[in-house]
């Protein structure tokens, strides 16, 4: 290992930046000059470092959360902002280091000053207290300003509802200003050009019109009676300010009291008949019904086939317990839908919406209604029936209330977070669940069906055979035939013809009878005589209710209200585009569900939502009425007090052929259509949901569908690269115009820069693929032919990072602890959360030298600071070895080495590589900077120093130039020129820093200009406007050319005008190839 290069020591040994040693005075009262009071000594961690260094000893561990307080209490202090200005003054130190002749030790101090690292804030090392007495007695107090002198307490404004009500509220234009000279009467209540005489005079009566008989002067205002009344400067003048907000109880008050007012106003005029309008009348009562009738009778018969498919077979009939509860299943289904129909026909923005049950309920029902048999035993019939409505009816309470919470606290776009395939793979799971309760319902089959041989014995009987094939035949005809039929009514003149081509065949033959046929399952079993449609209500027997059951349901619950919210943010956006309507408020339509399926299950009934097909051809029949609504809700009610007693005569067929039907439809839905539109995983998921939820358990394929989405999640992120761009140090600088000598320093050795743009939010799975591609750059054979100092990791585009990705960041940073590169983070914000989550882990804590910066500007900035710290400390090294001739050779001194920490083979190859480049540049500059030259006087040393490498001419040459130039002291804040000005001056730079920004639409630039550069040729050469705005930064000298010496040095001199414009041309060039490639960088 090398011993130290002279002037600097070693990285893990240097102190912090911000802590003060001896010899930093100068650069304390730099720090002056820059033009802003130093931080505090409590934001950078330096008053008390004892405290500091206790409150981390023995937090070494590292923790598995970012919840903060949990491993570490107190975070260690970083101030980016102020680390960023030590780089720049280390830039600033550089640019003047190059213009002197570099013997001055305290010239070179700077190149004993560290950069602050990460690691330092974690030292537990104390600071000497004198030097901590030193510098609080150099920090200036800030002391507030006193508050502005007011006549008294102003009361917070009320702000209008726009920024144009405020502006004219707050802001009158001059020309109707009252007039604050005298008093004024009157002058608040203008009239309109048509106010009545008797107004009028009443209000002259009070002394309102008191300011017409006033005399008329030249501050009276022109428009004094041009508005129709005077508007208070406190008033809105848009009339639109917000109403208060009312509470629910409120609302609930108004709302009652305009339905009070409303009927008072209908009863007034029904008690009236001279106010009745027959036409009118006949409108409202005969024509709106009747238009709507064809649409109701669609939707009426769309909700019994509903019924006869899914309230049939809302319990498990196959099963002995519940084989007697079709008609109840019926009656449940007609009151939920009734219920829904009329919530949704009173608050919706559809006004022809149709509500249902919704049907994927009934794998859930099935499955409580077993959990709560197999808990309570098939020897408790009452017992098990009366706990399984009361779970059906809490399921559907538990959903209403979760809909409510989503639209009141407007969570409806968290379900836009949930993957579409999983829907899918539901849907396609109720296909196949459909499907095999097609031939529970049709064989007759009790129990679920269970895929064994027994049960393909029970359906290869030969009484049995043509239970089932009779209905899948049909099924699949009518399958085929919906996707070669386009008419909407084929569907139910298909499903209507069953039972009448059935009673046909009944009736003509005498060998079928219908009791008989009822007996061997081709027709429902009917209720018993004289049961009505509410004996679903006789269930509900508390007393035997099994809460232990009920408590096992609860995952079922949950589970069928996940699969339920599904449905509603895709209906209701989708239902909007296809009629047209955009003012929908998904919010809106949640509370309403709510509502809906809450008060469902206070009536003992199921979930149900909006359905998109039904509404979509209810409204295309001639339903879009609220009225067709509250009617199809009627109809539906007349159904269902006479429903059951008809129960008795359906034949299975139709229902089977329904259930069937509707199987074939989800299955094709879910597994044959999108087979080309997802990718293989997601397909391969759906499969997997369908398979689970049809052969093992519903609730767990949900739940095998989740993971299976997760980890697909995982990998298919995973295989996103979070490496953004990554660039070279040589193909990207920074915006820092420096002297070209030092310009083309950098340009050999930048490529010991290396630049990796991260994005996106970094975890387990993408921390993985940065870690790899910083070890591919370690590598041996990568790391000899290019070897890097600096790796700098931009962090903008990050927007986050778990415990993980921590964890990956030190060991990236122990990776090139051992390679001795330099670990600096760009785009990390002292205060941000990604910055304290990062110390958080510990990162730089270990030892290691880590950088954080507030963006990848100040990076490069820092990096070629160092970089050039070699190139002088190389020039340093080689005077220093220089032999001195003696006055007498009888006694040789001893000779020094002539070895040192450049040369091999005490350095690595990436060493060499800096001393070659450090040495050609030397003597480079040693041909082009004659001694001579420091012993002129300024602005011809400037030029020289400037022009070298850009011009051959000598001296002498550019000694003619010097007359032209005005010497120019300028103080911090002072703005030299601003964007748009005429361009009346150029200018080189000897001290100082000044700051060009560039605030565009594009965007924002900003570029720092350092001694011993040009600013302003352009434009000013180019005789166009300014196009950045350039002020001091810390205290400058610059020598300036004027339009006028310009103009004189052409006339006069023109052979020196014609070279200068040629040099600042090739100025102009390098610094725009530099802009642009840090630009496309950002860009990249």
């Amino acid at each position: 290992m090398s011993s130290p290069m002279p002037g600097f020591t070693h990285w893990r040994t240097r102190a912090s930046s911000v802590s003060t040693a001896p010899g930093d005075n100068r650069r304390r009262h730099d720090s002056t000059e820059f033009g802003s009071s130093p931080p505090p000594s409590s934001v950078i961690g330096i008053d008390h470092p004892s405290r500091l260094s206790s409150s981390f000893s023995g937090q070494r561990e590292p923790i598995r959360s970012f919840i903060h307080g949990s491993g570490r209490e107190h975070l260690a202090p970083k101030d980016s902002t102020h680390t960023a200005r030590t780089v720049r003054e280390d830039t600033a130190d550089l640019a003047t280091y190059v213009l002197t002749d570099g013997k001055d030790e305290g010239s070179r101090s700077f190149l004993q000053r560290s950069r602050p690292s990460v690691s330092d804030v974690f030292s537990s090392e104390p600071v000497e207290s004198e030097a901590g007495e030193d510098r609080n007695q150099d920090v200036i107090l800030e002391v507030s300003e006193p508050p502005s002198p007011n006549d008294g307490e102003q009361e917070p404004e009320d702000e209008g509802p726009s920024a144009l009500a405020n502006l004219l509220r707050k802001s009158p234009p001059q020309s109707i200003a009252p007039d604050r000279s005298r008093p004024r009467k009157g002058v608040g209540h203008e009239r309109s050009l048509d106010e009545p005489e008797d107004l009028r005079s009443r209000r002259s009566t009070r002394g309102e019109d008191a300011a017409d008989d006033e005399e008329h002067t030249e501050n009276t205002p022109l428009l004094s009676g041009a508005t129709s009344r005077s508007r208070t400067p406190d008033e809105d003048v848009e009339d639109m300010r917000p109403e208060p907000r009312k509470s629910w109880m409120g609302g609930l008050k108004s709302r009652a009291q305009g339905a009070g007012r409303h009927a008072a106003r209908t009863f007034a005029v029904a008690a009236n008949p001279k106010q009745w309008d027959g036409k009118a009348i006949w409108q409202t009562c005969c024509v709106a019904p009747a238009s709507c009738l064809p649409a109701v009778c669609v939707g009426l018969l769309l909700n019994i086939l509903d019924a006869l498919s899914y309230g049939m077979i809302l319990f498990p009939l196959g099963k002995p317990i519940f084989s007697h509860l079709g008609p109840a299943g019926i009656s449940i289904f007609y009151v939920s839908t009734i219920i829904s129909q009329l919530t949704f026909s009173t608050g919706s923005i559809f006004k022809g919406s149709v509500g249902s049950e919704l049907i994927e309920v009934v794998p859930f029902f099935h499955n409580m209604a077993q959990k709560i048999t197999d808990i309570v035993g098939v020897e408790n019939p009452d017992a098990v029936i009366a706990t399984t409505i009361v779970s059906y009816s809490m399921s559907s309470m538990i959903t209403g209330l979760v809909f409510y919470l989503m639209g009141k606290f407007k969570f409806g776009f968290m379900v836009g977070f949930i993957p579409r395939h999983i829907l899918i793979g539901c849907i396609g799971g109720v296909g196949w669940f459909l499907i095999a309760t097609g031939f529970e319902v049709s064989a007759r089959l009790e129990g679920s069906l269970e895929y064994d041989l027994d049960t393909l014995h029970k359906l290869t009987r030969p009484e049995t055979l043509p239970q089932w094939i009779v209905p899948l035949v049909l099924a699949i005809v009518l399958f085929w035939g919906q996707a070669r039929v386009k008419s909407k009514y084929f569907l139910p003149l298909f499903i209507l013809a069953i039972p009448l081509i059935f009673y046909i065949f009944v009736l003509s033959l005498n060998a079928l009878e219908i009791d008989n046929l009822r007996d061997k399952g081709w027709i429902f079993e009917g209720p018993p005589a004289g049961e009505p449609w509410w004996y679903f209500y006789t269930l509900f027997k508390f007393t035997l209710v099994r809460w232990d059951a009920v408590a096992e349901c609860i995952p079922a619950m949950f589970a069928l209200t996940f699969f339920g919210i599904l449905h509603v943010p895709i209906n209701v956006p989708a239902l909007a585009l296809q009629c047209g309507e955009d003012n929908a408020d998904l919010d809106k339509e949640l509370r309403l569900h709510g509502y809906s399926n809450f008060v469902s299950g206070c009536f003992g009934s199921i979930q149900n939502y909006l359905v998109y097909a039904n509404t979509l051809f209810f409204m295309r029949s001639g339903g879009d009425s609220r009225l067709g609504g509250y009617m199809l809700a009627a109809l539906t009610f007349g159904v269902m007090t006479v429903g059951p007693s008809l129960v008795g005569f359906i034949p299975v067929m139709m229902v089977g052929c329904l259930i069937f039907d509707l199987g074939f439809e989800l299955l094709l839905e879910a597994v044959w259509l999108p087979r080309k539109k997802l990718k293989l995983a997601e397909f391969l998921t759906v499969i997997a949901i369908v398979l689970v939820m049809g052969i093992y358990d519903f609730v767990i394929g949900i739940g095998v569908g989740i993971v299976l989405a997760f980890v697909s999640l995982i990998v298919q992120t995973s295989r996103v690269s979070a490496v953004r761009s990554t660039f070279a140090g040589d193909t990207v600088t920074s915006t820092v115009r420096r002297n070209p000598s030092q310009h083309h320093y950098l340009q050999r050795v930048g490529g010991q820069i290396f630049v990796m743009r991260l994005t996106g939010y970094l975890f387990f799975g993408t921390i993985v693929s940065v870690e790899n591609k910083i070890r591919s750059l370690l590598d041996h054979k990568t790391f000899s032919e290019k070897p890097i100092k600096f790796l700098v990791l931009d962090l903008w585009h990050v927007t986050g990072l778990d415990y993980s990705a921590g964890e990956g960041f030190n060991t990236i940073s122990r990776l090139l602890g051992k390679k001795d590169v330099v670990l600096v983070l760009s785009g990390v914000e002292d205060d941000s959360q990604l910055g304290r989550n990062l110390r958080a882990v510990g990162l730089g804590a270990n030892g290691t030298e880590v950088v954080m910066l507030p963006d990848l500007n100040s990076a490069l900035e820092s990096c070629e600071n160092e970089l050039l710290k070699t190139l002088y400390a190389r020039q340093a090294e080689m005077n220093s070895t220089k032999r001195v001739a003696t006055a007498s050779l009888d006694v040789p001194k001893q000779t020094e080495s002539s070895f040192s920490s450049f040369d091999p083979p005490f350095n690595s190859p990436r060493q060499t590589h800096l001393a070659e480049a450090a040495s050609d540049a030397i003597r480079s500059d040693e041909v082009q900077q004659p001694q001579k030259w420091q012993s002129f006087k300024e602005p011809l040393r400037l030029m020289l120093q400037i022009f070298q490498g850009l011009s051959d001419k000598n001296e002498d040459f550019w000694f003619q130039l010097t007359h032209y130039f005005k010497r120019r002291e300028l103080a911090a804040g002072t703005v030299l020129f601003r964007r748009g000005e005429e361009a009346n001056g150029f200018y080189l730079v000897e001290r100082g820093i000044l700051r060009a920004e560039y605030d565009l639409p594009q965007g924002w630039l900003c570029e720092s200009i350092m001694p011993g550069t040009t600013c302003g040729e352009l434009p000013f050469f180019s005789e166009t406007n300014r196009t950045a705005t350039a002020q001091v930064e810390r205290e400058c000298v610059v020598w300036q050319m004027d339009r006028e010496g310009w103009k004189r040095l052409q006339q006069e001199e023109p052979e020196v005008a014609r070279e200068l414009l040629r040099v600042s041309l090739k100025l102009t060039s390098e610094r725009m190839s530099s802009i642009t490639s840090y630009i496309l960088t950002l860009a990249g």
